[in-house]
């Protein structure tokens, strides 16, 4: 059976940076810091104060009655309008579409945790015991993906893949899959999250995890610096309309860029640390090139897991050099949580949103927040570290790495 070719021609986002894609590429571009002290619940005697929120966020504001949001998880409101932005871009006429080959794939690292702990907090041990009837609907991780296709009547194949942050990004691998092995002709993929809750915030502050530089909250988040004390918890969602090649020229469809190369790998290192020789992530880099019928040279930019922890920045930047070698010193590197933070099970999504940024537009966002270099880091390496950079973008490369070691790899790419 011949492999078909598998391209994007929808967007849509809601996060920390914007809630819409627009507004989201308009800020990469210049910088913005998405951090700020949280309101969601009283963090005072937190390590953690502060966060990367979605801004500005009213479900009744995209067509999500009071009734339906109710219903709904925060993380399933934020997929729900992705969803509708990326089919809306699309122009998808789903009347002329036969709905059984569209399928949906979103996913998510830890699903509808702030509903879980509202309902486990409000639990007395003296009552009767008393659980909303939409507790499991909206705490479960794969309700975004069957939740959008009942607003669409969408009967392909849905599922949701949760492998921590690698999430999102095992999604849009799985659903390139399926387009290119003829079972699907349109999926709509990506992730949502939204853990910025006390659970969420205490739990990966008792991992040590997160930045607690409250006194310089919005530029906590520093990848490849010396100064970087660990991520910045985010939220928000992704999702990205992909498409069979053939079926989106006959509609005439506005193609983005081309899903050219997808690979996966396993540390079997450690729960949450990543292997500090990165051969897993490297194994996952060289797999996806092999994918796509590419070599080192033909990349142009990666978009790294970067999420500014000690261990991770390293052993990322030495897969990097140790698959590229010299081709290292040619590419453009960034790390683009040092804006959005990390949505954890939605960061590949957004993330593979950037990389077709700079595919479309020539240009690299930077990574902010840069202070003093670490000397365990070569920074001949091009880490994008003084402002955004115009360059022509043909191939992209996403990575994004997950607690117990999943790791993949997406290659995009432009039409051709």
């Amino acid at each position: 059976m011949p492999i078909k070719r598998v391209v994007v021609t929808g967007l849509g986002t809601v996060n920390p940076l914007g809630n819409d894609v627009p507004t989201y590429f308009s800020n990469l571009d210049k910088g913005v810091s998405g951090a700020a002290m949280t309101d969601r619940f009283d963090a005072t005697l937190f390590k953690t104060r502060f966060a990367c929120h979605v801004k500005d966020f009213n479900p009744e504001d995209y067509g999500i009655d009071r009734k339906e949001a109710r219903k709904n998880d925060r993380y399933t409101q934020y997929a729900v309008v992705s969803a509708d932005q990326a089919v809306r871009d699309s122009g998808l006429n789903l009347e002329e579409e036969d709905l059984t080959r569209i399928g949906v794939f979103v996913g998510s690292g830890v699903g509808g945790i702030e509903t879980l702990e509202q309902e486990a907090f409000g639990y007395r041990t003296d009552a009767a015991p008393r659980f909303s009837p939409y507790l499991i609907p909206k705490m479960i991780p794969n309700i975004c993906s069957g939740t959008i296709a009942i607003h669409y009547g969408f009967r392909g194949p849905n599922y949701s893949i949760s492998s921590a942050c690698a999430s999102s990004s095992h999604c849009i691998g799985a659903a390139y899959d399926m387009i290119r092995l003829g079972r699907a002709d349109v999926m709509l993929a990506g992730g949502s999250e939204a853990p910025i809750c006390v659970s969420g915030v205490g739990g990966f502050n008792a991992l040590h995890a997160l930045s607690t530089n409250n006194d310089e909250f919005a530029t906590a988040s520093r990848p490849f610096d010396n100064t970087r004390d660990g991520f910045v918890i985010g939220e928000g969602s992704g999702v990205l309309v992909l498409e069979e090649y053939e079926h989106a020229v006959r509609r005439g469809a506005k193609i983005y860029a081309e899903i050219a190369g997808a690979a996966y790998s396993c540390d079997a290192h450690h729960i949450t640390a990543p292997d500090p020789e990165g051969r897993a992530s490297s194994e996952a880099m060289e797999g996806a090139l092999r994918d796509a019928g590419l070599v080192p040279s033909d990349v142009d930019y990666i978009n790294t897991h970067g999420t500014s922890t000690k261990l991770g920045d390293l052993a990322e930047l030495g897969a990097i050099k140790k698959v590229f070698g010299d081709a290292a010193y040619k590419l453009s590197i960034d790390a683009t949580k040092s804006m959005t933070g990390h949505l954890l099970g939605a960061a590949g999504a957004i993330e593979a949103i950037a990389c077709i940024h700079a595919i479309r537009d020539g240009i690299i966002p930077p990574t902010i927040n840069f202070r003093e270099e670490d000397p365990e880091i070569d920074y001949n390496l091009d880490l994008t570290l003084s402002g955004p950079k115009h360059r022509s973008v043909r191939v992209a490369l996403s990575n994004n790495f997950g607690f117990g070691g999943q790791n993949a790899c997406l290659v995009l790419k432009s039409i051709e």
